[in-house]
C-alpha cells in the first residue's frame, strides 16, 4: 500500500490565489492524498470557490480561528496521512512530480522529515524574486540562522506523535521552532530532496514590515533557547544575511 499524503492548506479571504493551490494539488501525478483546507471563515467569496472545485476530493472546514498557527494545528488533528505537510494560500508545487519526490523520501524508512527548496515568485507569478535553495541538515544549523523552507517540510505522523504541533506563543516564528524542535532536539532524521519543490508568492506576514522580521528574529532567539541550541545573536544575524544575501543574488543569475 503507498504512503498517504496528508496536504494542509491554511487560508483566510484568499479569494485571488486559493485557485491556483487547488489546481497545483490537482495535477499531481502521485494521487494518494488527502486535502484538508482549514478556512478562518472567510468573508471574499473564498469559501464559495473552495465548495465549488471538482478538480480532486477537499476536505473543508471553515471557522473562525486564532491566527495561522492555531489553524494549522487544527490541521494537523485532523490530518490521517502517513505524512503530512502544508501547501498554503498563497502557495503552489512546483512541478507536477512533488508528492511523488516525496513519497520517494520516505520509502527510506528511517526517514522522518523532508524537505526541499523554494522560490519566491513575483504576485503574477512571472518573475523568480528569491531562490531559497537549501542542503542536507547538520545539528547545529539553526544556530547559524539556516532553516529549511517551511512549505517544502515533510514529516511522518509518527514524529507529530512524538514531537508535537506548533507553539502558539510565537507569533511569527513558530513554524521556525516547529522544524528547530524537531530536527535539533527531537533527533527526527531528515532526507534533503534537491529540486524546487513550491513556488511562494512575495508577500508573507514576517516579511510585511521591518518590525516583523526584528520580532521574528527575536522570536527564534527564545526558540534557540528553548530548543537548548548553543548560539550568538551576532553569529546568527552575520550568517543569516549572508544566505540570504546569496538568495537574491541566484534568482538573478538563475532568472525565471
Amino acid at each position: 500500500m503507498s504512503l498517504k499524503i496528508t496536504i494542509i492548506t491554511v487560508c483566510y479571504n484568499s479569494a485571488g490565489t486559493i485557485r491556483d493551490t487547488l489546481v497545483a494539488v490537482s495535477q499531481q501525478g502521485y494521487q494518494n492524498f488527502e486535502h484538508l483546507i482549514i478556512d478562518g471563515a472567510s468573508t471574499d467569496g473564498t469559501f464559495d470557490i473552495i465548495r465549488q472545485w471538482t478538480g480532486h476530493p477537499v476536505v473543508l472546514i471553515s471557522e473562525p480561528d486564532k491566527g495561522i498557527y492555531d489553524a494549522m494545528n487544527k490541521g494537523l488533528a485532523r490530518a490521517s496521512g502517513d505524512v503530512i505537510g502544508f501547501l498554503n494560500a498563497d502557495d503552489f508545487y512546483a512541478e507536477a512530480s512533488v508528492l511523488e519526490n516525496i513519497a520517494r523520501a520516505f520509502q527510506d524508512d528511517q526517514a522522518e522529515a523532508c524537505f526541499g527548496d523554494l522560490v519566491y515568485v513575483s504576485k503574477d507569478n512571472r518573475r523568480i524574486i528569491r531562490n531559497w535553495k537549501s542542503r542536507a541538515f547538520v545539528k547545529g544549523d539553526f544556530a547559524n540562522g539556516w532553516c529549511p523552507a517551511h512549505p517544502t517540510f515533510y514529516i511522518r505522523k509518527s514524529a507529530l506523535e512524538r514531537c508535537g504541533i506548533f507553539d502558539p506563543s510565537f507569533k511569527l516564528a513558530s513554524d521556525v521552532e516547529f522544524m528547530m524542535r524537531y530536527l535539533e532536539q527531537g533527533g527526527v532524521r531528515p532526507v534533503y530532496i534537491p529540486r524546487v519543490l513550491v513556488r511562494m508568492r512575495v508577500g508573507g506576514a514576517t516579511n510585511q514590515s521591518w518590525r516583523n522580521v526584528l520580532q521574528q528574529n527575536q522570536e527564534v532567539f527564545v526558540a534557540l533557547t528553548k530548543n537548548l541550541v548553543p548560539f550568538t545573536k551576532i553569529g546568527f544575524v552575520t550568517r543569516k544575511l549572508q544566505n540570504r544575501l546569496w538568495q537574491y543574488i541566484a534568482a538573478r543569475i538563475g532568472g525565471a
